[in-house]
Order: structure tokens, then C-alpha cells, then sequence
């Protein structure tokens, strides 16, 4: 994870389309800083769970599709993550066995849009059938077809278990080059460590004595909270190409500074809310506030198809 946080501070010192406020930054962090917000990981409504094994699996399966839902054409419109989460609750709901390790490598398009019960077709569908194959291939051929044994591997370790994921599991490799240095962001890696601690409650699977070093989750979200907030500032030229639904494309300088700004700037705040506060709080638990912030807001986001979030 420092490989993240030092990526990311080169990028933000470098940047040409996105700066980091630290004035923003400070206001921020005046306001919470003797309230965190506090947002507790949902694992009764949209997600599965029963406290075992078939969690982690779900989770896996959940963060290896959890990428791309911006609405950049009529037929995606309706898709966002709460579609992906309950949907293959219910799958799993319906019949343990759907996320069998054999199982997962044979679904085709068709057969997932009737796994999560979508009637069109998905945005990046071929990638999102190739990545559940292989996740089933990978999780049969070195963990016992199960996600579980790969966490246990981790040995309470958070950032090990990113290490695993991103080792075994190319579709979970997420750095891109900028300005001839490779950037580390892990968003789906990450998310999958913080996922199994929210929903464990930091017990069995998801004790991991290093939680602290997993950082924000790069994704479209945040980094439209964090400018709306001040946090963020962005070029007219970015902030225009925003406001008209431009695509960004993959691996741009503009796309890497948005996620790595973001990943730089929730650093920042974590750090000035412990000097001010003298509470410790979580990258994951800053993120999550102002994830829920951004969805409750429904702002306008950049758009980008990228199977990394």
C-alpha cells in the first residue's frame, strides 16, 4: 500500500488538471474532525451474508465484477452497484453452488444477465464474464476453489491479501504509467480487503491486524465529492469535458490524476483529522462517508470504461 500512497503524491505534485487543496482540506476537516461520520458496512440489506466461508466467496465474486457503472449509453442507464450487489445475493440465495469455482468459469453473457436477473445487456459484459473465468480458474487451480483459503493465506494481513489478489488475479492489477511513472491505485483489491473487515466487523475473516494501511478507494465517486467539497480543483478543460459527459479515456494524464489526486487528498485529511483531533480514523471509514455522501447526492461524475472500477 505505500506503493499507492507514494504513486499517488507523485502524481498529485505533478499533476496538470487536478490540484489538491489544502485550504479545502482544511475546512473539511474542521467540520468532522470532532464528529467522524461514521458509515457502517451494509451486510444485511443488499449483501449476502451468513457469517462463513460462502461470504467471502460472494464478496470475491462481488468485487471481481464491481467496475463501470456510469451510465454512458441509454441501455446502461439504470445499472449501479446496489443491481450488482443484490443481484447476485439473490443468485446465491437461490443456489449455493452459483459461485462454485467449476461454475464460474463456464457462464457466458446471457447466463450472468439471468444470474443478477438484468434484462439488457451490461456495460463491459465480454470483460465481466472473462474476469468471473478467471476468478474460477485461479481460485480451482491454486486456493481449493475457494476465495476463503485465499484470505486465510493472508495471515490477518489486509495488505497481504491485496498482494495475493493482485498477484494471482491479473483482472485486479489496476496501475497505469503517468508522465513515465508507474502509478499504483488497487481500487478493486483493496475494496475486496476492506469488504470482508466491514463485513465481519474486524472479527474471523475479516481481522486483519493492519486494516490502517488500506487507502481510499480510487473510483468515479469521490473524486466528485472531493471537488464539490473543495477538496479538489479541476482545469476548465476537465471540468468541462465533466459537465458535458465527455468520456475520459483509460490511462489519460486526466483520468490517473483524478483517482490518484483523490487517493493523495483523503491521505491528507486522515492525517490533519488525527493532528486535530487526536482520533485515529481509517482511510476505508473516510471513504465510505464520502462514498455514501456522493450516492445520497447523485452528482456528476467523470466518465471512464475501465474494468478497474
Amino acid at each position: 500500500m505505500e506503493e499507492v500512497r507514494s504513486s499517488s503524491a507523485w502524481v498529485a505534485t505533478h499533476s496538470s488538471h487536478v490540484v489538491v487543496d489544502s485550504t479545502g482540506i482544511e475546512k473539511v476537516v474542521e467540520n468532522i474532525k470532532d464528529s467522524i461520520p461514521k458509515v457502517e458496512w451494509d451486510y444485511e440489506g443488499i449483501h449476502y451474508f451468513d457469517n462463513g466461508p460462502l461470504t467471502v466467496q460472494y464478496l470475491f465474486v462481488l468485487d471481481a465484477l464491481n467496475f463501470c457503472f456510469w451510465p454512458g449509453k441509454t441501455l446502461y442507464k439504470d445499472l449501479n452497484y446496489d443491481h450488482l450487489a443484490s443481484g447476485l445475493k439473490a443468485a446465491l440465495q437461490n443456489d449455493k453452488s452459483a459461485f462454485d469455482a467449476d461454475r464460474l468459469q463456464k457462464y457466458n453473457g446471457s447466463q450472468l444477465r439471468e444470474l443478477l436477473k438484468w434484462p439488457r445487456p451490461l456495460p463491459l459484459e465480454d470483460e465481466r464474464v472473462r474476469l468471473l473465468h478467471e476468478v474460477g480458474l485461479e481460485l480451482e487451480r491454486n486456493f481449493g476453489g475457494k476465495a476463503s483459503n485465499l484470505v486465510e493465506l493472508s495471515g490477518k494481513s489486509a495488505v497481504k491479501l491485496v498482494s495475493l489478489v493482485t498477484r494471482h488475479f491479473p483482472g485486479f492489477r489496476d496501475h497505469s504509467v503517468y508522465k513515465g511513472h508507474q502509478v499504483f491505485l488497487y481500487k478493486r483489491a483493496q475494496i475486496f480487503a476492506a469488504d470482508i473487515w466491514g463485513a465481519f466487523k474486524g472479527q474471523g475473516y475479516g481481522e486483519f491486524n493492519d486494516i490502517g494501511a488500506i487507502t481510499m478507494f480510487a473510483d468515479y465517486v469521490v473524486p466528485a465529492v472531493l471537488q464539490q467539497l473543495g477538496v479538489l480543483k479541476y482545469s476548465s478543460s476537465l471540468a468541462s469535458t465533466i459537465e458535458t459527459n465527455g468520456e475520459i479515456g483509460s490511462g489519460t494524464e486526466e483520468e490517473v490524476e483524478l483517482r490518484a489526486c483523490s487517493v493523495y487528498a483523503v491521505e491528507k485529511m486522515r492525517e490533519l483529522i488525527g493532528i486535530k483531533s487526536g482520533k485515529q480514523v481509517l482511510s476505508v471509514e473516510l471513504d465510505l462517508w464520502l462514498w455514501s455522501v456522493g450516492v445520497q447526492s447523485a452528482l456528476q461524475h467523470h466518465r471512464t470504461l475501465s474494468i478497474y472500477y
